[in-house]
């Protein structure tokens, strides 16, 4: 079989064009479909909501963090994909002693562009996937330019959980036109006087893992009278699969 080499610069052995595939993150499940793979796709998780419909139609191996063992090995897998950050290390580990296991590990959209890249040298669609890189580098190089302002983006509410540098969407606010208060690398905990202290421009509260609503924005508002509070669509900023199509049309939307 052909040696690949994945984003964590394991060797992976995979079969030429595998025909049953797996799926452990709903970013990469949507890539495979949007790479003409739905066919050979077996195998995604119970948070894989897109594309509309997919999830009656595949067998649901359990959550990004456990797996159903028993349900994998059943569906006999000659290719698995995960994503370090997204997926458990004892669990990747367990699987990639039985199956090829390709792993992303993504902090910027070049990542992204290069997990793309790698998904369709694997899979045997490298001229799709070089379509999709193409289009998406040519959307993000008209995403207009220029300064929103200050942000924190939370990701989670009690406790409050913020968005750092050395994450995807880090580096996506960055290309919005936003700057991060935040230092702290990674998901650290604020407290509202720390949001206080900050004083953001716009505090953007995502629609996931967390589902921020308005009432939210009614509480955090009362707190900060200064600040531009916002929902937004967490999709749109943690994906950084074939979803990132539409991350250009809707930055430019978002503040008005």
């Amino acid at each position: 079989m052909p040696l690949f080499t994945d984003q964590m610069n394991r060797t992976v052995d995979i079969p030429e064009k595998p025909q049953r595939i797996i799926s452990l993150v709903p970013s990469q499940t949507e890539l495979l479909v949007d790479l003409d793979l739905e066919d050979r796709l077996v195998g995604l998780t119970k948070f894989c909501v897109h594309h509309k419909g997919l999830k009656k139609q595949k067998t649901i191996i359990g959550g990004t963090k456990n797996f159903h063992f028993d349900k994998i090995a059943a569906l006999q897998p000659d290719l698995i994909i995960g994503n370090k950050e997204e997926n458990y290390q004892e669990g990747i580990e367990l699987l990639a002693d039985k199956y090829p296991v390709w792993m992303s590990d993504i902090y910027t959209l070049e990542d992204a562009l290069e997990m793309m890249k790698g998904v369709g040298a694997i899979t045997g669609t490298a001229a799709q996937a070089k379509r999709l890189i193409h289009e998406i580098k040519q959307d993000m190089a008209s995403l207009t330019q220029g300064a929103r302002g200050t942000t924190v983006y939370l990701i989670w509410k009690d406790p409050l959980m913020a968005v750092g540098p050395q994450t995807f969407i880090h580096d996506m606010l960055g290309r919005a036109g936003f700057t991060n208060l935040v230092q702290e690398s990674r998901y650290p905990e604020l407290s509202m006087e720390d949001l206080k202290n900050l004083s953001p421009d716009f505090l953007l509260l995502s629609s996931e893992p967390f589902p921020f609503k308005q009432k939210h924005i009614d509480e955090f508002a009362a707190q900060l009278p200064k600040t531009h509070i916002q929902l937004v669509d967490g999709e749109l900023f943690s994906w950084y699969g074939s979803r990132l199509r539409y991350f250009r049309e809707y930055v430019e939307g978002l503040i008005s």
